[in-house]
């Protein structure tokens, strides 16, 4: 569903993107190319800033919003989503924060008040809390990062999680050709 925000803003999604129909789209949200949100995902711009003013959430070209991911954002805040990124089923992603380029943030995991760094992997099930972490960083599976975490204890992105990123991100991009194709036969 595509729908307008209390403040009237309507969301702009690329003509080559893919929003399953049961996906909420709501607000200021800006959609780029060939970009996939899957079935019950929600994207929602709607909460304004102290003067009444917000900021977009951006969802950049080749990226994927897998199945109940939810992108929202506290007072206005941006969410920008980089290009070839993968945000894995029932995540989190709640502004203000930014995700590079070829990221790949893990099922059930939850970004708040951060940046991820380009090429990074955040695995399954794992929270980043008010710290910004750093290109090529790797996040293992159940791990919690706050303000105050060592971030030297990680290692960086082996080659085969950055394999398994760009896969997902590839496959993602076949599906958004396949379901729109289908599209007309509904």
């Amino acid at each position: 569903m595509i729908r307008k925000n209390p403040s009237g803003d309507l969301p702009v999604i690329a003509e080559s993107a893919y929003v399953d129909k049961t996906a909420i789209i709501c607000g200021k949200v800006v959609i780029g190319d060939n970009v996939f949100v899957g079935p019950y995902a929600v994207i929602r711009a709607d909460e304004v800033d102290a003067s009444g003013q917000m900021q977009a959430i951006t969802i950049g070209a080749n990226s994927n919003i897998q199945d109940g991911v939810v992108i929202h954002s506290k007072s206005g805040a941006a969410v920008t989503i980089g290009q070839h990124t993968s945000i894995a089923h029932r995540s989190i992603v709640h502004g203000p924060c930014v995700v590079g380029d070829r990221v790949f943030i893990g099922f059930n995991s939850v970004l708040f008040n951060c940046a991820v760094g380009n090429g990074s992997v955040v695995r399954h099930n794992s929270v980043v809390d008010g710290r910004d972490l750093p290109e090529g960083f790797y996040v293992p599976s159940t791990t919690r990062i706050g303000p105050k975490t060592d971030l030297a204890q990680f290692p960086p992105v082996s080659i085969s999680a950055s394999e398994f990123s760009e896969d997902v991100a590839r496959t993602n991009i076949d599906l958004v050709r396949g379901y729109k194709a289908l599209q007309n036969e509904f």
